[in-house]
């Protein structure tokens, strides 16, 4: 065994409710060593997604729920300091999947090389990553945005909607994005070129989408459910498109939420369809090419808001879930040899 000591975050007690820091809990273990084609890396960057919500819970998924007493799981990007791989040396970056933790072995396989000088290391986890292939894919594939449509974006200021809207006005829609604040919605508008953003804690959302959409809603990108979405149906276009990409509203929720009318999806014959990212993995190369491009031209902007070390991972998790992060959240676990 190593001599060096890896920090973990583990499942203590499965949340009921509102997750709150004492369902985790940090241990120090010995760091593994690695076999026969892994590697060890150190975690630079940890990403921090509403999905680890369900995964902490005990309730049937379409993944397994992570063992009480277990490291939570989560995206990572890392540097190699061992390798029994024939194709990563020491030194290397790769994207992972180490969890909140310090140090991880990882099998060959499970690992994509990044390249430093292309993007920055932490792009990978969002924009560049996980996130942002949700966006593009569940938008273009499902939702499918025709010039002049109007496209409504729930979380919008977040990993994912920040980038569903600028694709959606690359595209040539209208777009109107829901946030939670006033800060949020002058960032949509201002900094994303958002045509609209409505503040849903201070403005009555019924009202504020017929101003926002007078010609009716084409397309929904649902990170939220509940009463947006409740909202958003009185007012759909016929054959309007709906990517079901998150439960965000009922992720806390400690018994089954009362649903929408679901009447108008008959009525207008719109499509709602679920998306869950490992599905669209084809469409990877698609998405980093064009979605790098419009980072390059300046047609796409990004936001970050990162937490700075491990232990802060827990709290920063829980204001996620209460939407008070301002971008794709990350934690900085160590330091970026490659930050300036």
């Amino acid at each position: 065994m190593s001599d060096l000591i890896n920090k973990q975050i583990i499942l203590k007690s499965r949340p009921v409710g509102e997750p709150k820091e004492n369902d985790f809990t940090l241990v120090e273990t010995p760091t593994p060593e690695p076999g026969e084609g892994e590697i060890l890396s150190h975690t630079i960057y940890l990403s921090l997604d509403p999905y680890m919500r369900g995964r902490i819970s005990a309730g049937k998924s379409y993944a397994a729920s992570i063992e009480l007493g277990s490291v939570i799981v989560g995206g990572t990007v890392s540097q190699v300091i061992k390798s029994n791989h024939p194709q990563f040396q020491v030194g290397d970056f790769v994207l992972s999947g180490n969890g909140w933790q310090t140090y991880a072995v990882s099998k060959g396989e499970t690992l994509r090389k990044l390249d430093p000088t292309q993007a920055p290391l932490s792009y990978s986890l969002g924009v560049l990553g996980m996130p942002g292939l949700t966006a593009y894919a569940a938008l273009l594939d499902i939702g499918q945005p025709k010039e002049g449509e109007t496209v409504v974006v729930s979380a919008a200021s977040g990993a994912v909607g920040a980038v569903v809207g600028q694709i959606a006005k690359i595209k040539g829609a209208r777009v109107v994005g829901i946030v939670g604040s006033d800060d949020k919605r002058d960032y949509i508008v201002k900094e994303l070129g958002f045509d609209v953003g409505i503040n849903r804690k201070t403005q009555e959302l019924d009202s504020a989408l017929k101003e926002a959409a007078p010609n009716g809603i084409d397309v929904y990108y649902d990170n939220t459910a509940g009463v947006i979405l409740e909202a958003v149906l009185q007012q759909i276009n016929l054959g309007a498109r709906i990517p079901l990409v998150g439960l965000i509203s009922e992720y806390n929720a400690t018994s089954t939420p009362p649903g929408p009318n679901l009447r108008p999806l008959l009525v207008k014959r719109a499509l709602i369809k679920g998306f869950l990212v490992g599905d669209y993995q084809h469409r990877f190369n698609d998405f980093l090419h064009d979605v790098s491009g419009w980072l390059q031209s300046g047609q796409l902007k990004y936001k970050e808001d990162i937490a700075d070390g491990l232990q802060k991972a827990p709290a920063a998790f829980i204001g996620l879930l209460r939407g008070d992060n301002f971008g794709k959240l990350i934690v900085k676990v160590n330091d970026d040899p490659t930050a300036a």
